[in-house]
């Protein structure tokens, strides 16, 4: 499954967008950048993006872009499993 990789403007005030372009550089994900994800409090106090839905979040956005990789890895094995 194609990972669905989502970003709330309010949020870049982080530096979310760097992550966001260099995610959306990989043609094997769709992200898409939303004026609010309705996470506000999340959104106020910590880095953070949706991959699939799910929530994914740091203390500091350079982890950002690793924690949204190891999502999709996690997304990606249980894909396998489902496919045995």
């Amino acid at each position: 499954m194609r990972p669905i990789i989502e970003f709330c403007a309010n949020n870049m005030h982080f530096g979310t967008d760097e992550v966001m372009d260099q995610l959306d550089e990989n043609p094997d994900y769709d992200v898409i950048e939303y004026g609010c994800l309705t996470n506000c409090g999340q959104c106020y106090m910590t880095p953070f993006a949706l991959v699939n839905g799910e929530v994914v979040t740091t203390d500091k956005v350079e982890d950002l872009y690793n924690a949204i990789l190891a999502k999709i890895a996690e997304a990606d094995a249980w894909d396998a499993l489902d496919l045995e």
